[in-house]
């Protein structure tokens, strides 16, 4: 593993940080470009959520992608990046007015609305800015997803989107509103989704939509889909790009796209997941009475995905080749829950030993905290490393 990283310059770089290989990430990027170029009116924006590192979004506006943001905070930091307001879509359940007031200042693409309320605030907030706002109605599928509880989203018990039995209604409120332009629908279904079969699942439910509202007259110009395809957490070495021909083939296979629609697609943790890694230091190898701990630097409060989600990343110990022995690997944070793994094998473990963290580009860095008064890791992109 010495030779993925720079270790001579790490063991000079204060722990914990984050590292992002972004030759990888270009490959990732041109991975999907050469994918959707195959379809006609196939686009992709990115989830900015998974992560905002400014340097690693502006790589992702040069590939041309667009940007799926969840808030003002997002859209800004889109902008700032280089994103141009026509590729800009804004989701999320709980939108304030002054994120809409932002979307509707900058111009905007797209609102994707998530409740009647929400619809007749962006149409009164248009009004008073003499603008029209074009949203697309985020509907609740009832489609599970194979996939962590915390992560699913298409559910009808989940708190995102409108009831199907409602979005006939609502439909019509939009497009009786003068300050709102209805351009289509948008759903999601979960994140980390690897079973091909719940795509299908999606497009299965949104032809029968498109057919029982073609029955009405009501006509959709497009259709966004969310993201949601997952990475392989056990193999980022092995299989470091998702499969991204099989995830649009799917798409393009099993939904009935109407003469002229576009498809939108919202993808986050498929583009950056692989190409992070959590950088981390062994402060201390401590012998209990029944197992070994590796205690680093590193806590649940730069990586919070296993404490969260009781997630998986692939630890390695990157500073030797010494026999493997096993050892529960432990951050300092004060909470029984700061674990990174139980009872894994790596290179033998001492004090000062580097640790890698892998596939933490997704939802690592974005979502660290300052808890116990804590640092925030810093983010470093591969050419600042050489």
């Amino acid at each position: 593993m010495k030779g993925v990283f720079p270790i001579t310059i790490f063991e000079t770089t204060d722990t914990p940080f984050y590292y992002y290989d972004t030759d990888l990430l270009r490959k990732t990027l041109h991975a999907i470009n050469d994918e959707i170029d195959k379809y006609e009116n196939f686009y992709v924006h990115y989830a900015v959520k998974a992560n905002a590192n400014p340097k690693i979004l502006n790589i992702i506006c040069q590939a041309g992608l667009g940007a799926d943001c969840v808030s003002g905070g997002e859209i800004q930091a889109s902008l700032n990046a280089g994103f141009t307001s026509d590729k800009i879509v804004f989701a999320g359940v709980g939108k304030s007015d002054r994120e809409i007031k932002l979307g509707l200042d900058k111009n905007i693409y797209c609102f994707n609305v998530e409740s009647i309320p929400e619809l007749e605030v962006i149409n009164q907030l248009a009004n008073e800015c003499g603008k029209v706002a074009s949203v697309a109605l985020r509907i609740n599928p009832n489609v599970g997803a194979h996939t962590h509880a915390n992560i699913t989203t298409g559910l009808a018990e989940n708190k995102f989107g409108i009831a199907m039995s409602d979005m006939e209604e609502v439909i019509n409120k939009a497009l009786q509103m003068k300050n709102v332009k209805f351009v289509g629908l948008h759903f999601h279904i979960g994140s980390q989704i690897l079973d091909m079969g719940d795509f299908i699942a999606l497009c299965n439910r949104i032809n029968d939509i498109q057919t029982q509202l073609e029955s009405h007259h009501i006509e959709i110009k497009s259709i966004n889909v969310g993201g949601g395809l997952g990475i392989d957490y056990q193999h980022p070495n092995r299989v470091s790009i998702p499969d991204f021909k099989s995830y649009f083939e799917t798409y393009a296979k099993h939904l009935k796209l109407r003469k002229g629609q576009s498809l939108h697609f919202e993808l986050g943790r498929s583009v950056v997941g692989q190409c992070g890694s959590l950088i981390t230091k062994v402060l201390y190898v401590k012998h209990g009475a029944v197992k070994q701990f590796v205690i680093v630097d590193a806590g649940m409060t730069d990586l919070i995905r296993p404490a969260l989600y009781q997630a998986y990343h692939k630890i390695e110990n990157i500073s030797n080749d010494e026999d493997t022995v096993t050892y529960d690997v432990v951050g300092p944070i004060c909470e029984s829950s700061d674990v990174f793994a139980k009872a894994i094998d790596l290179n033998e473990c001492h004090r000062g030993d580097l640790i890698a963290i892998r596939s933490a580009g997704a939802y690592g860095e974005i979502m660290a905290s300052q808890y116990n008064c804590r640092s925030l890791p810093k983010g470093y992109i591969k050419e600042e490393m050489f």
